[in-house]
C-alpha cells in the first residue's frame, strides 16, 4: 500500500498534467503528416474545450487539485492546436454542394452524429466561426461568474455540468468510428492514452489524500472509463481497415 501512496502522490499528477500533451500529440502529427483529418470526430475538441473552460472557473469556487486545473489549462491549449490543425486539413466536400449548404448531403443520411444541427453549430466549413464561438463561450462564462460566483448551487452545477461533458468525450469517436465500421482515422495511440489515463485519473480521484477532489470528478471519470473501454472494443471489431467516410485524399484549406 506504501507504494500505491506513493505513486498516487507523486506520478499520477504529473501524468494528469502532462496527459493532454500525451494524449493528442500523435493525432496532431497524424493529421499533419496525412494532411487529411477524415475519420477524426471534430466534435472531440468541441468538448474539451466546452469542458476544460469550465473547469477553469469551477476552480475559482471549488479551490479543487490543483494539477487538475494545470491539466485543464495544457488542455485548452493542446485542444486549440488540434482543432486549428483539423479544420486546416478537413477532407473536401463534394463539388455538387455548394458552400453555403456545406453539409447538405448529410441531411440525407439521417445519421444521429452527422445530422443537420441549429444553425449548422460546429459544421461551420469556414475556421473563423469556431474560435468566435469559443470566445463568446468563455466571456459568458466569465460574466456569470461575476454574477453567480458566490453562489455554492452554481459551483456545484459547474462542476457536474463541466465534468459531465467530458465524461461524453469518447461518445463522437463511438459513433463516428460505427458509423464507418472502422476506426481509420482515429489514432490508437490517443485510445492507449485515453485508457491509461482512465487508470490513473481513477486511482488518484479516489485514492488521494484531503478529499481534494470532488465527487464530480469520481463520477464522470467512472463514465468515461466504460466509455474509453467500449472503444478497444470496436478496434478489436473493425480495426482500422476501410476507408474513413469522406477521404478522398484532398486536403482542404479553409479561410
Amino acid at each position: 500500500m506504501s507504494l500505491v501512496k506513493w505513486v498516487v502522490q507523486h506520478l499520477a499528477p504529473i501524468f494528469i498534467v502532462t496527459s493532454p500533451v500525451t494524449s493528442y500529440a500523435d493525432q496532431i502529427w497524424s493529421v499533419s503528416k496525412s494532411r487529411s483529418s477524415a475519420g477524426f470526430s471534430l466534435d472531440i475538441p468541441l468538448i474539451m474545450l466546452v469542458s476544460s473552460i469550465l473547469k477553469l472557473f469551477y476552480w475559482l469556487g471549488a479551490r479543487y487539485d490543483v494539477s487538475l486545473l494545470v491539466q485543464a489549462t495544457v488542455m485548452i491549449g493542446v485542444q486549440l492546436l488540434l482543432l486549428h490543425v483539423t479544420l486546416l486539413y478537413r477532407p473536401a466536400v463534394g463539388a455538387q454542394y455548394s458552400l453555403g449548404h456545406p453539409f447538405a448531403e448529410i441531411k440525407e443520411q439521417g445519421n444521429l452524429l452527422t445530422a443537420r444541427r441549429p444553425g449548422d453549430f460546429w459544421q461551420w466549413r469556414n475556421r473563423k466561426p469556431y474560435f468566435y464561438f469559443l470566445a463568446y463561450y468563455a466571456l459568458t462564462l466569465a460574466a456569470l461568474q461575476f454574477l453567480l460566483g458566490p453562489s455554492s448551487l452554481y459551483v456545484l452545477v459547474q462542476g457536474y455540468v463541466a465534468l459531465g461533458v467530458e465524461a461524453l468525450l469518447p461518445i463522437p469517436q463511438i459513433l463516428e468510428n460505427q458509423r464507418n465500421q472502422s476506426c481509420k482515422g482515429f489514432r490508437f495511440t490517443v485510445l492507449v492514452n485515453w485508457l491509461v489515463g482512465d487508470a490513473f485519473k481513477l486511482t488518484y480521484f479516489f485514492l488521494s489524500d484531503g478529499g481534494s477532489v470532488p465527487w464530480a470528478f469520481k463520477l464522470c471519470g467512472l463514465f468515461q472509463a466504460a466509455c474509453d473501454c467500449y472503444l478497444g472494443v470496436q478496434y478489436w471489431m473493425f480495426g482500422e481497415g476501410g476507408t474513413a467516410a469522406g477521404d478522398d485524399g484532398k486536403e482542404t484549406r479553409l479561410a
